[in-house]
């Protein structure tokens, strides 16, 4: 009761949470995924072919990459995740989780075969992060939710650099705030991607930016 009671996480007191109908285990000192992504998680499986390749950005828990290989078990998921404990625990819930900083860590034969990227990166600006709940500044690991300045610093590099990787008619998911979707948008069209779309989450609030790559 304490340990709930100081407003530490639930999901690190039972030891998981329910993610898509999923059981995910979540430990201590791990970001805790929240429903809000599940629709991202969805929307990644619908377009990752059937034994197609994905690729999971700052997985955290594995949650997202969980989702994806569940409902696409033909297909090959790989998830990046910089934080030791974090990564650890991806690999208790199923991922194949590489240790690094974003696309870092991942073989070179992925170069331009992947058909999806998606990410829960962090996206909240740094001058916000007192706005969140005190139970999240408290306990939660900061470096999975401050953005830089204008909460997009992670946003734009991986837009950037994930042309390198994503194959021509591949899909780039982002997470993102629900302001920062018109600067989101320029970035994808920036970087060559179209068909750029804005997925909300159940309660109908902006979610995600996702975009096809180009030819």
């Amino acid at each position: 009761m304490a340990r709930r009671t100081s407003g530490e996480p639930l999901a690190w007191i039972t030891g998981s949470i329910r993610f898509c109908s999923l059981k995910i285990a979540v430990d201590v000192g791990v970001y805790v995924p929240r429903w809000q992504s599940e629709a991202l998680a969805l929307r990644a499986a619908d377009l990752l072919p059937v034994q197609g390749t994905a690729v999971d950005l700052c997985t955290g828990s594995g949650a997202v990459a969980r989702v994806l290989s569940e409902l696409r078990p033909g297909a090959h998921v790989v998830a990046t995740e910089c934080d030791p404990r974090a990564a650890a625990c991806a690999r208790r819930n199923g991922v194949d989780v590489r240790r690094g900083h974003l696309f870092d860590p991942l073989p070179d034969d992925l170069t331009g075969t992947v058909d999806v990227v998606v990410g829960v990166v962090p996206y909240v600006p740094t001058e916000a992060l007192h706005l969140l709940p005190r139970d999240v500044l408290s306990f939660e690991p900061l470096a999975a939710l401050d953005g830089g300045p204008d909460g997009l610093d992670v946003v734009t590099e991986v837009v950037g650099t994930s042309s390198r990787w994503i194959r021509s008619g591949g899909w780039l998911l982002l997470e993102i705030g629900g302001d920062q979707v018109g600067a989101t948008r320029g970035l994808f069209a920036a970087a060559g991607f179209g068909e750029i779309a804005v997925l909300t989450d159940g309660d109908g609030d902006p979610r995600a930016v996702l975009g096809c790559r180009l030819p």
